[in-house]
């Protein structure tokens, strides 16, 4: 099954652990055997790594990414989950949480990563509204 990517101009992305960029003009490139790709706006750089959510998202990112040394990131990812769904009520989430470790064990890191990703994004959006609270709070 060949996998297709439309890029923009100048997008990175990375391919089996290389990070590619695109020329000047829109790009298709058509992969036709299994790879490990990540667009430019689903890597996450260490530096970044600040919150609960994004704590489970890197080391799966790190996990798809090198397949081979995967190994190395369990423990950091299993306390991290732990973590997290000692600290959430939220059914959805939870759900989530268990569906990235279900996808860790058989190894379907990709699918584990699109997992992660929702709880960033749920993550990202409590926090958004935590903050508006707060900002809104000090204006009384």
């Amino acid at each position: 099954m060949a996998l297709k990517l439309s890029l923009k101009p100048g997008e990175k992305f990375v391919l089996n652990g290389a990070v590619v960029q695109n020329g000047d003009r829109r790009g298709v490139l058509v992969l036709q055997n299994k790879a490990s790709v990540l667009r430019e706006k689903d890597i996450m750089q260490a530096e970044d790594v600040n919150t609960p959510g994004r704590r489970i998202y890197f080391p799966i990112m790190m996990m798809y990414l090198d397949e081979a040394g995967a190994a190395k990131f369990h423990d950091e990812l299993a306390l991290r989950l732990t973590e997290f769904m000692g600290a959430t009520r939220n059914a959805d989430i939870l759900a989530e949480c268990v569906s990235v470790s279900r996808h860790v064990l058989a190894r379907e890191y990709y699918k584990a990563l699109m997992a992660a990703r929702k709880i960033v994004d749920y993550e990202e959006k409590v926090l958004d509204v935590a903050s508006s609270v707060h900002r809104s709070g000090d204006q009384g």
